[in-house]
């Protein structure tokens, strides 16, 4: 009988700039996010994260929710310009204060923190300097840190340093369907390293002041499935997406040393921005790994010719994209893959046995379900997509993974970035223009999942 282990952690997870709203609160500065949003044609409907669900004064009610589903721990993000309004040494207080009342609050309910350090939404005054792309950015986010340990990790044990580096590279400095909406594929790879380099700071920086705290970056990943292994071309692409996606962080934090088709591919342009002791820089021993986990990635055509694969824009564009996905889907078009979260695990199992703890620190789905004429919303494919993925992740369990916890994405219907309001990934509906918050049926099945330690999804 499969099984999972007594002291697994159940959770929810959600980030700052999409849930808190009071972008002009307390002092708060404006963020990267704040400043795409009012660029017209950026966000679907014009939307913005002014209001959003109105966590930072109604996280009361949210924790009660919690509480009432039986949630054992809650990620969440803290906004660097809350604390810091221009990203700089001069601190807000009451920033500070809105998450020591937060933390406190979630300890009062017997939830333990998660608290992620970089959600994305960094200071616009920390952008207006190149943001991610300037070298810089590294030692002001190793300050922010520090100051973060210092002021909350007599309570949180748990930390994660920067939220899917990937999109906070390529999504936001190259394409530039994310913030700051930069395209340069130097600016690209520069930001690509720089988290890389941040987030092992970052560990350091947490150790030296709570030697007992434990932190890791959440890295978005995926299973690249060759429709047509056949095709050279298409093998080499997948190659070449897997380094891009899913092993320039893990391997950088490992070895000090990115993948060598990729240092070869950036070639020039990666030698510039990787300085002579970078190596030993970028390795640290961290004691988690976050894997965000939504869907597998089809790969049929590589869409070459005699050009490399970034001239040619094979990637750095969404990897969950490249090719027609099965159906079915969620409503962001991502295919359903169950099987894939228990692949990517047993991969991780195999190829990083070193990396420490492993959490799934997002794991979801977009449905459109609202409530009905009696006010029940019954989001039977969320049910569906989170009972096949938990039953997933309870084979790699048994099978030998280090996964200890597992965070459902989201607690909440939010902002969900480009898209606005569009998508709706929570397992508590939210009315955006009353902001009643209206718990899913998924809420009552995750809840029974938890009550249970996973056993309903074993069979």
């Amino acid at each position: 009988m499969m099984s999972f282990q007594d002291d697994f952690t159940w959770g929810v997870a959600t980030s700052s700039f999409q849930i808190e709203g009071a972008t002009r609160t307390d002092g708060r500065g404006p963020s990267i996010w704040d400043t795409f949003c009012a660029t017209p044609g950026k966000v679907a409907n014009g939307d913005n994260g002014d209001i959003a669900c109105d966590h930072y004064n109604m996280f009361d009610e949210d924790i009660r929710i919690m509480q009432e589903m039986g949630v054992q721990s809650y990620r969440f993000s803290l906004a660097w310009p809350r604390m810091f309004p221009n990203g700089d040494a001069v601190r807000e207080e009451r920033g500070f204060d809105f998450y020591n009342r937060l933390i406190d609050a979630l300890l009062e309910a017997g939830i333990k923190p998660l608290a992620t350090l970089y959600h994305w939404d960094l200071p616009q005054p920390l952008q207006d300097k190149g943001g991610w792309a300037n070298r810089e950015i590294v030692g002001a986010f190793k300050d922010y840190v520090t100051a973060c340990a210092e002021a909350f990790g007599d309570r949180v044990i748990d930390w994660v340093t920067i939220n899917e580096p990937w999109c906070v590279s390529w999504l936001g400095y190259m394409n530039g369907v994310h913030a700051p909406g930069v395209k340069s594929l130097d600016d690209a790879i520069a930001a690509a390293h720089h988290t890389a380099l941040a987030h092992a700071e970052a560990v350091r920086a947490i150790r030296a002041v709570q030697p007992l705290a434990r932190a890791g970056a959440s890295l978005n990943m995926t299973n690249y499935v060759i429709l047509n292994p056949e095709d050279a071309e298409v093998v080499e692409a997948a190659a070449l997406m897997d380094s891009h996606v899913n092993r320039w962080w893990i391997e950088a934090q490992l070895t000090g040393h990115y993948p060598q088709n990729l240092v070869e591919e950036y070639g020039e342009r990666l030698a510039r921005v990787f300085l002579p002791g970078d190596e030993a820089l970028l390795k640290i021993d961290a004691e988690l790994l976050g894997v965000n986990y939504y869907n597998d990635s089809f790969l049929a055509s590589p869409r070459i010719n005699d050009v490399s694969l970034l001239a040619k824009g094979l990637f750095p564009f969404n990897q969950r994209v490249n090719d027609t996905p099965p159906a079915p889907h969620t409503d962001m078009g991502w295919p359903i893959t169950p099987d894939g979260i228990y692949n990517l695990l047993m991969r991780i199992h195999r190829d990083y046995p070193t990396v420490g703890e492993i959490a799934i620190t997002e794991n979801g789905a977009a449905f459109d379900d609202g409530p009905d004429a009696n006010g029940i919303v019954n989001d039977a494919r969320r049910v569906e997509y989170f009972k096949s993925h938990i039953y997933n992740v309870l084979r790699a369990v048994s099978e030998g993974s280090a996964l200890r916890s597992y965070y459902a994405w989201s607690l909440l219907d939010n902002f969900e970035w480009a898209e606005g309001y569009d998508k709706r990934f929570g397992l508590v509906h939210v009315d955006f223009e009353t902001l009643k918050r209206t718990p899913k049926e998924s809420a009552k099945t995750y809840a029974a999942i938890i009550a249970t330690n996973g056993a309903m999804v074993a069979s």
